[in-house]
């Protein structure tokens, strides 16, 4: 038994989502012509109060076209030094977008009305870059599954307002940030100018993101997604398991904060263990001991079936996920205690 803890985009589709994509009604969705496809995005747009979405193969393809729709070539992006728009999509706000990243020092992955502030160019000086766009990731990734305060998003958008800065959400994980603060889509839709979600992490989907933002924006993002080749045609096969996961599998991922933080009370108790970091969602980032090199701890735990990743700099993760069953997750914290270096 292989227990994969590198991702939560490893989950398989269950039999009931299988049974849904396989009885979906499919158009050509480049023609918008796929009833699935209208009816998920229709979905996700009212579920955030927005006005209109679009289904993406990625969420890579999603953010690269908001970063797209709210820059120039030469802008720049205020974004937290820890940013998957920065660290982790290619260098595409440069390729595709030809704009620079203004790194902010967050805290775990997030940032505050402060710091972005203190970031912003000022527009009259043209020797440096022009700051136009915020992008903000919630959960955060490289911080281990942190969750912003509704409250920081807030003033967050008030900095924006001032200086005319347009808002994005970079929010792949957003749905165990809601589980886990307890709050509604719509608080999110309220602030952001666009909002990209995943359906295949956390969810169980095997494929797609959405960009959600008002009618006009996601029409624009329609251009830019042919652009980048992100037009697909009978896709309400994929937006089918979409439409299941939202159904059947958002509030189960209280099981995956649950076991996550488990996993974090067992790893903070091992002598072989530096540090855990706070245990919010389904994200577990920890540090081993500086005479403990990162591939020696995967590679004892992968004779033991067990498959984590390293994120540098002496740090691994693992992430919980629908896959992740009870007598799984037994096993691992027996695994952690019995493991000796």
């Amino acid at each position: 038994m292989e227990i994969n803890l590198i991702s939560d985009t490893v989950t398989k589709p269950s039999e009931g989502m299988l049974q849904q994509m396989f009885n979906a009604k499919v158009g050509d969705d480049v023609f918008k012509q796929d009833p699935t496809v209208n009816e998920l995005e229709d979905v996700v747009a009212n579920l955030f109060g927005m006005e209109a979405a679009l289904f993406f193969p990625s969420g890579t393809m999603a953010n690269q076209t908001a970063l797209k729709l709210h820059t120039n070539p030469g802008d720049q992006i205020i974004c937290d030094k820890y940013s998957h728009i920065y660290l982790y999509e290619g260098g595409g706000a440069s390729f595709n977008s030809g704009a620079s990243c203004n790194l902010v020092n967050g805290t775990r992955g997030m940032i505050t009305a402060d710091l972005v502030r203190g970031a912003i160019n000022d527009p009259e000086n043209f020797h440096s870059p022009f700051t136009s766009l915020v992008s903000i990731e919630n959960t955060t990734n490289k911080g281990g599954g942190a969750c912003y305060e509704i409250e920081e998003l807030q003033k967050i958008k008030q900095v924006c307002v001032e200086h005319n800065l347009k808002y994005h959400l970079d929010g792949a994980r957003i749905w165990n940030a809601l589980v886990a603060k307890k709050q509604h889509p719509k608080q999110f839709g309220a602030l952001f100018d666009t909002i990209s979600v995943c359906l295949s992490k956390g969810l169980g989907a095997p494929v797609g993101s959405v960009l959600i933002g008002d009618a006009a924006t996601i029409k624009r993002a329609m251009r830019i997604r042919k652009i980048l080749g992100g037009g697909m045609r009978q896709a309400g096969y994929l937006a089918a398991a979409g439409l299941y996961a939202l159904q059947h599998n958002l509030a189960r991922l209280e099981e995956d904060h649950k076991r996550a933080k488990e996993l974090g009370v067992v790893l903070s108790k091992l002598p072989w263990v530096e540090k855990v970091e706070p245990v919010e969602t389904n994200i577990l980032i920890f540090q081993v001991k500086p005479h403990l090199t990162e591939s020696q701890v995967i590679e004892k735990l992968k004779q033991k079936n067990i498959l984590i990743i390293s994120m540098g700099q002496g740090k691994l993760r693992m992430v919980t996920h629908l896959d992740y069953k009870e007598v799984m997750h037994t096993y691992v914290m027996e695994a952690l205690t019995k493991m000796e270096f």
